[in-house]
């Protein structure tokens, strides 16, 4: 059993048990996290729109910390403009641990 889920501007393909990577939530390690954006569940035929209205899929925060850095340099030939940085975007791990369909 699967279930598609929206979260952060982005959607994940989960089942019970995965860890994934989602953008930052305000959650502390340790608690529970209910995702109700649900797109779609599996368990042998695939359940859309009015059919996973009521559908939540649950998890417990792990580990909130920043991805590696990624280097943004930007440079401008026969101009002497050239600028470095640097981005750590910020995320959550969360373990599955029920689809709720």
């Amino acid at each position: 059993m699967y279930a598609i889920i929206a979260t952060g501007g982005k959607q994940y393909k989960v089942s019970e048990g995965d860890v994934i990577k989602v953008e930052k939530l305000n959650v502390e390690v340790g608690a529970s996290v209910t995702f109700d954006q649900v797109i779609a569940v599996s368990d042998n035929e695939l359940k859309v729109a009015a059919d996973v209205e009521n559908a939540t899929v649950t998890g417990t925060v792990m580990d909130q910390g920043k991805a590696r850095k990624v280097i943004v340099y930007k440079y401008k030939r026969k101009t002497g403009y050239h600028k470095k940085n640097g981005h750590r975007q910020a995320y959550t791990q969360v373990k599955i641990d029920k689809i709720n369909a």
